[in-house]
């Protein structure tokens, strides 16, 4: 079969579903990135973009999160005070540094 041949009967890439769009814009505002005009051409490739993107936001999420040190540290100072961390020092590391340092000194 030739190379002529062989294009003539590849698949043609699908449209991104409106859905799949929507999702994508929504994902490119809440990490401040560029949706690629040719990403919105196909739907794999969108699909492609929008696992890349969520990982992305899983792994820099992570990074947030107080180490489990801090965390063991935490707790064993807010038990010895009668007090308890706060659910969102849990959520990022700087908060936890800042409660820690506020009841050590």
């Amino acid at each position: 079969m030739s190379d002529a041949a062989e294009l003539h009967h590849a698949p043609t890439a699908l449209p991104p579903t409106q859905k799949q769009i929507l999702y994508a814009r929504q994902l490119a505002l809440q990490a401040n990135a560029v949706l690629p005009w040719q990403a919105q051409q196909d739907r794999r490739a969108l699909s492609r973009w929008i696992d890349e993107q969520k990982a992305v936001a899983r792994s820099s999420d992570v990074a947030r999160r107080p180490s489990s040190k801090q965390v063991a540290f935490a707790e064993r100072l807010a038990a010895g005070k009668g007090t308890n961390v706060p659910d969102e020092c849990f959520r990022d590391r700087q908060l936890m540094s800042r409660w820690i340092d506020s009841h050590t000194h």
